[in-house]
């Protein structure tokens, strides 16, 4: 008799740069087992963000899963942060039908499009008392509709069973704090963009989204060596940040700019709620940069950590070499099938 469930799930995380798969059965106490993973990078023929249509993500996801030999087709996906709405607002406390009633009427005054248009989901996060009243702090998330309903259409054309679509940055932070309820900052170097998000006991409180990721690195590379792009990718993942080395000089201009973003968003966080952060986690496909951790630590001030989301998953030990280079760009990917469906 199974006294866990060992049924598999598939976090699937659907990105401009590329598409990542992991698939994990829960064993219990918190721990995971690795099924399987796989990954499909979108590679540039120029010096233009690639634009990916519908169709070339259908036909990427099934050839990723033909080829992986998955065991399920049961998936948690992500949407992406640039295409979410999400605040946190401070009401009044109400009964939980009254507060559902009172939210869609608040939410206006933080949503820029009407959300007859957009899927709202909320949760409380807090409860705040202040005198004889009793304050809750909620969290507001909003997506436009025609955005689930791509997603919807995408994995189903793909022969998925969607199960949920979640917060890319829910995930993440399923992936990479585990119980740590203390505040930290979640930098996550993607593709096209930057989010930088604080979590403060457990829950995102404030996130910003910086149009400068790993694309932009690399055309800058390509440019000023008079380099393929390709081989502008190669400079930044063997040569990164290191010191003397060929692009140094190119990347850290674009890297100081995510920095000051960075300190910006931090800094304000610890004004406003006089707390300390004292840890930064990179995460996402570019967070590996040689070199890039350490010139982020000097910057900030800050411990600065690489992202580790297999710390409670187990698997094959000669996976290790593999894993250790691609476990920042699929944090997300194993967030999103550590949730429970």
């Amino acid at each position: 008799m199974a006294l866990f469930s060992s049924k598999s799930i598939l976090g699937i995380d659907l990105g401009t740069s590329g598409i990542k798969i992991v698939e994990l059965s829960r064993i219990g106490g918190g721990r995971f087992d690795l099924k399987n993973y796989g990954v499909l990078d979108f590679i540039p023929k120029d010096k233009s963000v690639p634009k990916l249509d519908d169709q070339i993500l259908i036909s990427g996801l099934k050839d990723l899963l033909n080829k992986g030999k998955f065991l399920t087709k049961d998936t948690t996906a992500s949407i992406s942060s640039f295409l979410t709405f999400t605040t946190i607002i401070e009401m009044p406390y109400l009964s939980e039908k009254d507060l559902g009633k009172a939210i869609p009427f608040e939410a206006r005054k933080y949503i820029p499009i009407p959300l007859q248009e957009v899927v709202l989901d909320w949760s409380i996060i807090n409860v705040k008392q202040a005198g004889d009243h009793t304050n809750v702090e909620v969290f507001l998330a909003a997506v436009p509709k025609d955005q689930t309903e791509r997603y919807k259409n995408i994995f189903i054309s793909a022969g998925l069973n969607l199960k949920a679509l979640e917060l890319e940055n829910i995930a993440l932070s399923r992936a990479l704090r585990g119980d740590n309820i203390s505040p930290l900052a979640i930098v996550n170097l993607g593709g096209r963009s930057t989010s930088i998000t604080v979590f403060d006991d457990q829950f995102e409180r404030i996130s910003r989204n910086y149009e400068v990721g790993g694309f932009e690195v690399a055309k800058a590379l390509s440019e000023t060596l008079g380099v393929s792009f390709e081989e502008a990718e190669k400079i930044k993942k063997t040569e990164g940040l290191k010191s003397g080395s060929s692009g140094f000089a190119i990347i850290s201009p674009l890297i100081d700019l995510i920095i000051l973003e960075a300190k910006k968003v931090v800094s304000n966080y610890e004004e406003n709620k006089k707390v300390r952060i004292n840890k930064i986690i990179l995460a996402g496909g570019q967070a590996n940069m040689p070199g890039l951790r350490n010139y982020f630590a000097e910057k900030m001030g800050k411990e600065t950590l690489l992202g580790d989301p297999f710390k409670n998953v187990s698997y094959n030990k000669v996976l290790e070499p593999v894993l250790t280079t691609l476990k920042s760009s699929l944090s997300v990917a194993v967030g999103l099938a550590m949730r429970k469906i």
